[in-house]
């Protein structure tokens, strides 16, 4: 593909939400920088996070959400709004209440100095006060240079020079943490398959997922200030949490492995950061965590299986990444590695640096 978006424009890496900046796989190849994480071949912003409680008592990383399902429909959009706008990821942003949703919530509340009480008296009232819930966004000319041909087939992939998004809603779902079901209920009557430059959508008011500061960059440089910060992965209620000074700073939804292939217990280091990673596709170090000569290279872009993001630790092949595929976050079927939406990896990818601890239980 001839877009050279990798080139589009110069490294914003620290300019996304949280003073955190708000990105994937294995090895690379001998002639290109290939991420190789375990990772499954799947189909397919800007605002701080809210102030701390000095002291903020920690949840038990076993406990499971414990907080009764929400029924509303309309309530439950506006508490996955509310949430990802105070950097809690609860998933894509939709009408349907889930596991993610339920945690993110017992997280912040926690977080904050509440009891972990759901939906109560005081969030309600937050909650009817969000406004606006939904935000006009206008398709730019820029856009749709994140739009292509994207094969499914490793073999088809790797004849490509970009991985781009299928479609222009696809890119805008993305953007704003949702999905294409949700943004054609939202936009009745609207084609979205012939969405042209200039056209309008509704969408979540969320921090927007900024792709123009991103660029092909294997190895980013360290950032000192970072060093303080910890990453806590839970592989039992599928989240990632930023730490910084015993503070839960951010927590995301994540895929952490599979039965076959789990993420591994126990306390690593961040030692590499890429952006627009290429991607080692190679089966046998997708089945079995063994690397073999019978491989292909996926070039970047937000439909590699990697995303835009791979955090590498030091265990050989495992990293932290974003994925083709946003809906299957929170299921265990990666290969080993811990996976998130594009929108939640390029969070942490700004989040954290090289020499960051990051402890997997």
């Amino acid at each position: 593909m001839q877009h050279g978006l990798w080139l589009l424009a110069a490294v914003l890496l620290g300019v996304m939400m949280l003073s955190v900046p708000r990105s994937s796989g294995m090895q690379s190849s001998s002639s290109r920088p290939a991420a190789t994480p375990g990772s499954e071949a799947a189909n397919s912003s800007k605002q701080q996070v809210a102030a701390l409680s000095p002291n903020p008592s920690l949840p038990d990383p076993s406990a499971t959400p414990s907080a009764p399902p929400i029924r509303d429909r309309e309530t439950i959009i506006r508490l996955k709004i509310f949430l990802d706008q105070h950097s809690f990821g609860p998933g894509e942003i939709d009408g349907h209440w889930t596991d993610l949703c339920a945690n993110a919530l017992r997280l912040y509340q926690i977080t904050n100095g509440n009891r972990a009480s759901g939906v109560d008296p005081e969030l309600k009232q937050e909650l009817s006060s969000l406004a606006p819930v939904y935000i006009d966004y206008e398709i730019k000319p820029d856009d749709l240079a994140w739009v292509g041909k994207s094969p499914q087939k490793p073999v088809a992939q790797a004849k490509r020079k970009f991985m781009p998004y299928p479609s222009i809603v696809d890119f805008v779902a993305e953007r704003f943490h949702t999905n294409v079901s949700f943004l054609a209920s939202l936009n009745r009557g609207k084609n979205l398959v012939k969405l042209r430059s200039g056209e309008t959508l509704q969408v979540p008011n969320v921090p927007p997922l900024e792709l123009s500061g991103l660029k092909e960059a294997d190895d980013v440089p360290p950032r000192p200030d970072l060093k303080t910060r910890r990453v806590e992965i839970d592989t039992k209620t599928k989240t990632l949490t930023i730490m910084d000074g015993g503070k839960i700073l951010a927590a995301f939804p994540i895929t952490p492995g599979s039965k076959q292939l789990p993420a591994p217990i126990g306390t690593w280091q961040i030692v590499k950061i890429a952006t627009l990673p290429w991607f080692r596709w190679d089966k046998a170090m997708l089945m079995h965590g063994k690397r073999s000569g019978d491989f292909h290279n996926i070039p970047p872009g937000p439909r590699n299986e990697v995303g835009l993001v791979w955090i590498g630790l030091n265990k050989k092949g495992i990293g932290i990444h974003g994925t083709n595929n946003p809906d299957s976050i929170g299921r265990s079927a990666s290969h080993g590695c811990i996976r998130l939406a594009n929108w939640d990896g390029v969070q942490v990818l700004n989040a954290v640096t090289q020499g960051v601890t990051v402890e997997i239980k």
